[in-house]
């Protein structure tokens, strides 16, 4: 299974499709290296942190918590 890399894409032209897709794989799990699936969990990161509006749908995937740091 093929990841798309961050220094191949500019998260700014990402389509709604090609986020899904990225997400699509992170719920299958089925990577032919571990390496592939890290690759795609920085992309989606790298995405909600530039257009959260982007993966509104697949935030349970980043594990991402607010922290109370008071």
């Amino acid at each position: 299974m093929a990841s798309l890399t961050l220094d191949k894409l500019n998260v700014e032209k990402l389509t709604p499709e090609q986020v899904a897709e990225v997400a699509a794989r992170l719920e299958q799990d089925e990577y032919d290296s571990i390496f592939d699936g890290l690759n795609d969990w920085h992309l989606l990161r790298a995405i909600a942190f530039s257009r959260p509006e982007m993966v509104e749908n697949y935030m349970h995937l980043l594990d991402l918590e607010a922290y109370d740091e008071s």
